[in-house]
């Protein structure tokens, strides 16, 4: 049942298929109308003046990508709201982050938008052209109105502030260094840049399980199974982030000789990587595609335990070996960039690495400390890198200590690779990051106001900060864009969603205002 004239999509419907037959103009605007202001109203009375009926549509809070702790005010309060202003006649909650599915399902006659989304290339989100088709293939228009402009935004960082001190201070500075319109032109930049990732292929199985409680006759957790997801991981994740922004990504990657657990391997890599990617696919006979199996509470999205299912042996044989060794030799100088996500489980020999550091023109670096490698791989494998990438844990073991400070030991390891510049992650600390020809760290707090799921966030950091520092951006620059899309990663459930270019400006775009 409706309330205050707050109605589902499909009442709506219904509502609007009567009143277009009395020969009504129907009016639609869309939003995510998270702070009412006068540059709101005015939009929606000048909309309301353009046919009988106003219908206003808000994004769900799911489907928010306006940036951290967005939206402030829950999908109803703000159906609420707009219900309460004399020129809305209908209100509904859109469940998709685009006004494309309302249009096609009411077909107004008007779909009215703000005078900022005139120029198309304006809109952060990419939507506009999409939403501005769909309306004129539903025999609609769309207008845009003219009002004055606040920006919610901008409002809301000042007044809502979900940030700690530390971070408003980072962000506050951020905006008298740099221009959002710069950024988005460097990131726009990437495009041209020819990166190559190396790396194992891994595919994460989320098992969503609903706990029953202990075992009757054990200690034993007894669940009920729910369903299960597989995303693509590892070098598969990095790619794909990559290829977002660099139209010719190729990939490197191993495929085991014995299949993948449960799953045909090549065919779900081939379907989950980005058209944009090259793949070169390369069978290990005496191994399996990697699956790790993480059993997730659904409720809580909070993970119980994980199942590998990999070889600890090596995984590959002296005949791969020097198929692997002659493409890489073929190939690498063909490269603007090479991103090394090492996991450690054995594609990687140290033949292989010898040839990526003595023929990579730009090479970005990590190493990951995971429970099949733990204590056995560390980034001191490499001999040099221009770019290397650990948290704090893989920074402990690469120096075998622990006590001193991290910024120390991170200039070691820069020694040690004669690297140009390093990054150290630390969780809900922040990070840093060190340009050898500038001695002092660059700190940034965590830019994530809620986290969902970690896994996923080193590798989007990585890839976006690999790609920035080898196309030249400074890397104040690039550890920012990194951070920015390591805490869109932490809102995603795995490696579920790539961070995309637009969802990525428009998070940089709110953190700037």
């Amino acid at each position: 049942m409706s309330q205050d004239n707050i109605y589902s999509l499909k009442e709506i419907t219904k509502i609007v298929s009567s009143q277009r037959a009395q020969g009504k103009v129907i009016v639609l605007c869309h939003g995510m109308f998270d702070l009412i202001h006068l540059g709101h109203v005015r939009h929606l009375q000048k909309a309301k003046n353009e046919g009988d009926l106003l219908i206003v549509t808000v994004t769900a809070d799911q489907f928010s990508r306006k940036g951290p702790g967005r939206p402030v005010f829950s999908d109803r309060l703000r159906a609420e709201a707009l219900a309460a202003l004399s020129c809305v006649d209908y209100v509904a909650i859109n469940h998709a982050d685009t006004a494309e599915p309302v249009i096609r399902e009411i077909k107004p006659n008007i779909y009215a938008k703000g005078n900022d989304y005139r120029d198309s290339a304006n809109d952060l989100s990419g939507k506009i052209h999409d939403e501005q088709k769909a309306i004129e293939e539903e025999g609609g228009r769309i207008i845009f109105t003219d009002e004055i402009t606040f920006s919610s935004s901008n409002i809301l960082n000042r007044h809502f502030s979900i940030f700690p001190e530390e971070t408003n201070r980072y962000l506050q500075g951020l905006r008298e260094e740099i221009k959002f319109e710069d950024i988005a032109t460097q990131i726009g930049n990437l495009e041209d840049l020819r990166v190559l990732i190396i790396g194992e292929a891994i595919i994460d199985r989320y098992t969503f399980v609903s706990p029953l409680g202990q075992s009757g006759k054990s200690s034993a957790l007894s669940v009920r199974y729910n369903y299960s997801e597989d995303y693509a991981g590892g070098a598969l994740a990095v790619a794909n982030h990559v290829a977002a922004f660099v139209k010719k990504t190729s990939l490197l990657t191993t495929l085991g000789g014995r299949g993948a657990h449960g799953v045909n391997d090549e065919d779900f890599v081939r379907a989950n990587l980005n058209k944009n990617i090259t793949p070169q696919l390369i069978r290990c006979s005496a191994a399996q595609t990697i699956v790790k199996e993480r059993f997730v509470d659904a409720d809580a999205l909070s993970k119980l335990f994980e199942i590998y299912y990999f070889e600890e042996e090596p995984q590959v044989s002296p005949d791969e070996e020097n198929q692997v060794c002659s493409w890489l030799e073929n190939h690498l100088q063909g490269f603007d960039a090479i991103i090394v996500p090492d996991y450690g489980n054995g594609m990687l020999t140290q033949r292989m690495i010898d040839i990526i550091c003595n023929s990579s023109s730009f090479l970005a670096v990590n190493t990951q400390v995971n429970s099949g490698n733990r204590g056995y791989h560390v980034v001191t494998r490499y001999s040099k890198a221009n770019f290397v990438c650990l948290n704090e844990p893989e920074l402990w073991l690469a120096t075998h200590n622990r006590h001193d400070a991290s910024e120390v030991l991170a200039r070691k390891i820069m020694s040690k690779l004669n690297a140009d510049y390093i990054s150290i992650t630390k969780g809900a600390k922040g990070l840093f990051s060190i340009n050898k020809d500038n001695g002092e760290p660059h700190h940034i707090p965590p830019l994530a106001s809620k986290v969902i799921d970690r896994v996923g966030a080193g590798d989007a950091f990585l890839s976006l900060v690999s790609i920035c520092l080898a196309s030249g951006l400074p890397l104040s620059v690039s550890s920012f864009v990194g951070a920015a899309a390591a805490a869109l990663e932490v809102q995603i459930v795995g490696n579920s969603r790539t961070i995309e270019k637009a969802s990525l400006l428009q998070y940089i775009s709110v953190l700037l205002k």
